[in-house]
């Protein structure tokens, strides 16, 4: 072949090449998009402005450049809340609607936006910070309801079409195709993140990610950024997860996760060597919580977890969702590679110390008087209790800003040991204590907190 004809024939792979690109990214969505939008909302959030927010407005730009963002300029009172957008759908036609954590988070009034532009105060239902999907209620009956689509059945390349509302542009239409599924974004591992290149900005948060049929594959979540926008790297949360989640916080809630309690890590290619597996897979155990549900089952330090109930591990990830997704007081079988041999152990899962709090306040489901603290506490595990070195006491697991235990400088995560000079083993000792607390007193909270002794002082107002 000479040179003529081989740059001939050259560019006739180009052209064709060229030519399946062009026919790949002119997807026709428009029939997509216009029978799904009616059942896709703008959410409105209003919130209370942090400290650093409010310092951040009083300090004019020039004087920020010259003397850094701690500058403190007297001028006329500012607003003390702000205004964010996201996206939310309907799962059903009673008025549930599915959106992020981060954009109902802290919130002090949530509206939705329909498309023939009523505006209706929705109330949320419940929220899970760790897969970042909250539940939205709205009064009413009679709403588009999306249909759910299989994610297993989702493949990589795939197109797929979001809708939302990026910086507060009401339903806009953006679409891409799957670029990897079972993603880990940052270390986490309760989401196996649907990958895209669908354009993404803030705003779009919340909204579905539909497959070419129409239906919801995937929550839209995050971005990989360095900018703060899109730069071709978006993240949705699988809809089965997402479901998962939000029909327990509608029967309970909060979310109720399990618990077997050991340490992992992936097992990359020495180790793997050394462990005689023929290629990289499965999940180291590196760490046993004693009295555990993998204590009691007998897992031990360098066990590697092979397969979960007659399914392949390939890596950690892949396990820890499948333990996410399993119900507490549920048998496991596990196949373990131990000694460079294979054993089957089964065990049986406990609940997880880091299940979703219910978003109330815990003494008043019990306590009929005294003075509410704005703090959402729970009792602490064993493994808690021996690894902050106390007999008892009680979590702190969310804190109301502005409220009395707040302003108290209590924080998420110190374990309350005594208040009002009365020892605190369990949350009925705190219930009891607090309702006998009067309004003016002052009382001092013994805490441990980052296995520190700390006590704070708290007025009742």
């Amino acid at each position: 072949m000479n040179k003529r004809m081989f740059k001939q024939s050259f560019s006739g792979v180009v052209v064709s090449i060229a030519a399946m690109t062009t026919q790949a990214a002119t997807v026709d969505f428009s029939n997509l998009v216009a029978n799904v939008s009616p059942a896709v909302v703008t959410v409105s959030v209003t919130k209370k402005m942090t400290e650093q927010e409010l310092l951040q407005q009083q300090v004019p730009e020039l004087l920020r450049r010259f003397f850094g963002p701690n500058i403190v300029v007297p001028e006329p009172a500012l607003p003390q809340e702000k205004n964010s957008y996201g996206t939310a759908f309907f799962i059903d036609k009673n008025g549930y609607l599915l959106t992020n954590h981060h954009v109902i988070a802290d919130a002090s009034k949530v509206t939705i936006r329909l498309n023939d532009r009523r505006e209706i105060d929705a109330t949320v239902v419940g929220s899970d910070e760790r897969t970042d999907v909250a539940l939205l209620k709205v009064s009413g009956s009679s709403y588009p309801q999306l249909s759910m689509g299989n994610v297993a059945q989702l493949r990589v390349g795939e197109p797929v079409l979001a809708i939302g509302s990026p910086f507060g542009f009401d339903y806009s239409a953006s679409a891409g195709i799957v670029s990897a599924k079972m993603r880990n974004v940052m270390g986490e591992t309760a989401v196996p993140f649907i990958q895209t290149d669908v354009a993404l900005n803030p705003g779009n948060s919340g909204g579905p990610l539909f497959n070419q049929k129409g239906e919801v594959v995937g929550v839209n979540s995050r971005i990989f950024s360095g900018t703060g926008g899109y730069m071709g790297l978006s993240f949705s949360i699988p809809i089965d997860v997402a479901m998962d989640v939000a029909d327990q916080l509608k029967q309970h809630g909060r979310v109720i996760r399990s618990y077997l309690g050991v340490q992992l890590q992936d097992i990359d290619r020495t180790l793997a060597e050394a462990y005689k597996l023929s290629k990289p897979e499965g999940a180291l155990i590196t760490q046993v919580a004693a009295n555990s549900p993998a204590a009691r089952a007998g897992l031990k330090t360098g066990d590697v977890i092979l397969q979960m109930n007659g399914t392949a591990i390939s890596e950690t990830s892949q396990l820890l969702n499948f333990l996410h997704r399993t119900a507490p007081n549920q048998v496991i079988e596990l196949q373990v590679l131990r000694n460079d041999k294979l054993q089957n152990i089964s065990a049986t899962l406990a609940v997880a110390p880091d299940s979703t709090p219910i978003k109330k306040n815990l003494q008043t489901q019990k306590v009929t008087k005294g003075p509410v603290l704005g703090i959402a506490i729970r009792n602490l595990s064993q493994d808690e209790l021996r690894r902050n070195n106390v007999s008892g006491g009680v979590l702190v697991q969310d804190l109301s800003r502005g409220g009395i235990a707040a302003s108290a400088k209590i924080q998420v995560g110190d374990v309350i040991t005594a208040l009002d000079n009365q020892p605190i083993d369990h949350s009925q000792d705190f219930i009891d204590t607090v309702a006998q607390l009067q309004k003016g007193q002052v009382v001092r909270v013994s805490l441990m907190r980052q296995g520190q002794p700390l006590i704070v002082g708290m007025r009742i107002s």
